[in-house]
């Protein structure tokens, strides 16, 4: 084997450049995490996610997905672009998709070139002081709004800073400030109850992503902390809208809902059109041990 196809898509878009990029890597189940790990670098966006046969019970296919520094156990727009691409392909049939990742076995809907992932188990942390989040966003006090920060998760957890709707495009990504506190990764949003609309930017500066246009797993966790802040209803399914990406070109739209019971999110979806946007071949690196 000397090289592998690939597929190069936007997803959470429904026009080419703009969403997020992602790369879609197919037959590298014979690799490992070095070679796996080459590859992405060589892409250089901010994930790339290899289709693999599955190895457990009910699953359409394994997802391994990495970005520049490392590899992660799930995330949103390598899962529905990986399941999109790979139906477009014929691999599996789009009825009962079942991808294996870190966040276990999650279900994902597919057709008409969007596909509706469903998360993993909620998640939700105490209250953060918001002064570290505030500096690795380049913001101060003044800008706070809403809830207390706090983190939760579907797979994956994200801290979620709620400011006033100026702030979020004032929000810049301080590096240096991130790293004397300890921020990975910092969701910055502001909500607009009417419409129930979420504008929100997603600096991820501990992953190597100084921001990211769209983020499915960060779309997911903001209904678990819709829900718990009060802003959502606490029974019930309540559908919101995520929009990302403007501020950095590249446009997204984020479609979800989250299912409540007594106060408590139980479960998310997230949902996104996938564009195709360039498909090649790319050489296997050589094996590392």
């Amino acid at each position: 084997m000397s090289s592998l196809s690939y597929e190069i898509v936007d997803v959470f878009t429904d026009r080419p450049f703009a969403g997020n990029p992602l790369a879609v890597v197919f037959g590298a189940q014979a690799l490992g995490t070095a070679q796996l790990q080459a590859l992405t670098r060589e892409f250089n966006l901010s994930e790339t996610v290899f289709v693999l046969p599955p190895t457990r019970p009910g699953a359409s296919y394994r997802a391994r997905i990495f970005t520049v520094d490392g590899e992660l156990p799930f995330a949103g727009h390598p899962s529905v672009g990986a399941a999109v691409t790979a139906v477009g392909r014929g691999l599996f049939p789009p009825e009962g998709v079942v991808q294996e990742c870190g966040a276990g076995l999650l279900p994902i809907v597919v057709g008409d070139g969007q596909a509706t992932l469903t998360g993993g188990t909620p998640t939700l942390g105490a209250e953060l002081d918001p002064g570290p989040l505030l500096a690795a966003a380049g913001l101060t006090a003044d800008d706070l709004a809403g809830p207390a920060p706090r983190t939760a998760g579907c797979g994956l957890e994200f801290p979620y800073l709620s400011v006033r709707p100026d702030a979020v495009a004032r929000a810049v990504p301080d590096v240096a400030a991130a790293r004397r506190f300890g921020v990975d990764q910092v969701v910055v949003l502001s909500w607009q109850p009417t419409g129930r609309i979420a504008h929100a930017r997603v600096f991820c500066v501990g992953m190597g992503v100084p921001e990211d246009p769209a983020t499915g797993s960060a779309a997911l966790g903001l209904g678990v902390w819709l829900v718990a802040t009060g802003l959502l209803p606490a029974d019930g399914t309540a559908g919101y809208t995520v929009r990302q990406g403007a501020e950095i070109h590249r446009p997204s739209l984020l479609e979800c809902t989250v299912t409540a019971n007594g106060g408590t999110a139980v479960g998310a979806t997230v949902t996104g059109k996938v564009v195709p946007v360039a498909r090649g071949e790319i050489a296997v690196p050589p094996f590392v041990g």
